[in-house]
């Protein structure tokens, strides 16, 4: 663990319950563990409750599952996990997402088909000419329940054969939450993808 996690090191921590997502510093590290001190109050977080962990390395984006073996304020001691994986270095894990949404920018809206998300930005499909210059909002319905909204920025357009403009770009957060939520629903569905 040692190798990976460092005294000083950044840490989003995300239970079963995305709204009580948190960020913290890691203050020591063990063969058994860390500690971790949070900047917000660890309301939400049960002890012996497995949670999703992300932090960047020089290696990429780490991931790993764990739980607190002890809560003491804002400040929990983290058992060491078993497994962990590096999300992909150039980009997020990237998943398909077959919707027919609404992107709204500035006195327009425009119809698009997406093609696949990840946290970092998505590709769509669409019949109408949509300015590359523009700042656009979307909100993507990932449960019944649950939906992210963020700004698209379109990065780069292509006219196929069949008239159909394909675009890719990326997304801006007005609430890391939201990333930190995106980032967790590609990993799962990647995950249960790959298991089917």
């Amino acid at each position: 663990m040692r190798e990976l996690i460092e005294k000083g090191q950044r840490i989003t921590m995300v239970p079963a319950n995305f709204k009580f997502a948190n960020k913290g510093v890691v203050t020591d590290v063990s063969p058994e563990g860390f500690t971790l001190a949070l900047d917000y109050d660890s309301e939400g977080i049960l002890k012996n409750n497995y949670c999703e962990f992300y932090t960047d390395t020089k290696h990429g984006t780490l991931y790993f599952e764990s739980y607190a073996k002890n809560i003491d304020g804002n400040v929990l001691k983290i058992a060491s996990p078993a497994r962990h994986k590096f999300l992909q270095r150039r980009k997020f894990t990237r998943i398909k997402f077959m919707f027919a949404l609404e992107l709204s920018g500035e006195n327009c809206k425009h119809k698009i088909f997406t093609l696949d998300i990840s946290a970092g930005g998505m590709k769509f499909k669409t019949a109408e000419n949509i300015d590359i210059e523009g700042r656009y909002e979307i909100t993507l319905p990932l449960t019944e329940s649950m939906s992210v909204t963020c700004t698209y920025l379109p990065i780069r357009i292509e006219r196929g054969e069949d008239g159909l403009y394909t675009h890719s770009g990326r997304f801006e957060f007005k609430e890391n939450r939201d990333r930190m939520t995106l980032i967790q629903y590609c990993t799962k569905r990647s995950i249960e993808i790959k298991n089917k």
